[in-house]
This record gives structure tokens, sequence and C-alpha cells, in this order.
């Protein structure tokens, strides 16, 4: 992200609206693009993409800028589409939907963890079992934050940070084999 969205969300979490307006104009590709990352179909990543901007839209006024704006919006990014998939499969689930044979591989095939669905499936099976291990590898893995971001973004030592990942990287492997 370039210089002038940090300007823009310092003026948006200020209460300018105008600001807030281009922030979220600016913001829309990279947010899209990311969420794209982890839900296998477009208009999946779009519906996430859309409750991601709500979300900043809603919450801006949350970010100090005591870090860069990028370390605050990806976690909300990376949830989002987190969100968006247990309600698609809530949702598929109660429909009793079952998906052809070439959807199911196309919405499995990914570089990420060897699928996006393996990967979603293994985060929801992590926060059943070990929900403080969650935030750090999703923060760390999937939105690409340093470790001392991660400290920081979760107010807890860099030890800890780097503990809990290690040990959710360790169970991560062990639901996706």
């Amino acid at each position: 992200m370039f210089a002038d969205v940090e300007i823009l969300a310092g003026q948006a979490a200020n209460g300018d609206r105008a600001a807030l307006d281009t922030l979220l104009r600016e913001i829309q590709p990279d947010v899209l693009r990311r969420c794209g990352r982890l839900l296998p179909h477009r208009q999946d990543a779009e519906e996430a993409c859309q409750d991601a901007l709500l979300q900043v839209a809603r919450h801006i006024n949350a970010f100090a800028g005591r870090s860069k704006f990028s370390t605050w919006l990806y976690p909300v990014v990376s949830n989002c589409a987190r969100q968006t998939y247990r309600v698609l499969k809530r949702r598929d689930a109660e429909q009793g939907w079952t998906a052809p044979p070439e959807v199911v591989e196309q919405r499995t095939t990914s570089v990420i963890a060897g699928s996006r669905i393996d990967l979603l499936e293994a985060l929801d099976k992590l926060e059943r079992a070990k929900p403080e291990l969650v935030a750090p590898i999703v923060l760390r893995d999937l939105s690409q934050l340093t470790y001392p971001e991660v400290a920081e973004q979760l107010g807890i030592p860099l030890s800890t940070v780097k503990m809990r990942i290690h040990d959710g990287r360790k169970l991560m492997r062990t639901y996706l084999s």
C-alpha cells in the first residue's frame, strides 16, 4: 500500500468522511485480492471483500495509527473471509447442497497449504481445539505480518507469539494431512 493510504487512514480515523470514502476505494482491489487467496470463487471473495470494507468503515475510529494501516487491515480481511466461508458452509449444509465433482475440485485447488478449503477447515478445527492459536496463525501466515507486528496487534509478548505460531503450525499440519 502507498503512503497516501496511511494518511487517508489517519484522516478517516479522525472522522473525515471524504478521506474514508477515498480510503475504501483505494484499498478495495487489495482487499479483494486477499479475500480471493482464501475463497475459491470470485463471488465469495467479493462478498467477503464487501464485508471487510464495511468493517473498516464501521471501525476505522479504532485505528490509532500506532502501527501501519495494513497491520490493522489485514486481520480484518482474513477474519471476514473466514466468516464468509463459515456462513456459506453452514448455508450449504442446511440446504443439503452437494457440488458436482468438477466444482469440488475447483473449490479445493490452491497454492495455499495445498487447498484453501482444507486450510479453512483446518483453521476451524484449530479454533475448536486451541482458539488462542488461531489469531497468531492468521496474522502471521495469512495476513503476512511480522512476528513483532503480530505481538503488537495481539498485545502479547513476542516469545508467546512465536510459541503459539509454532504450536499452531504443528496442529495445522496434522489437520491438513
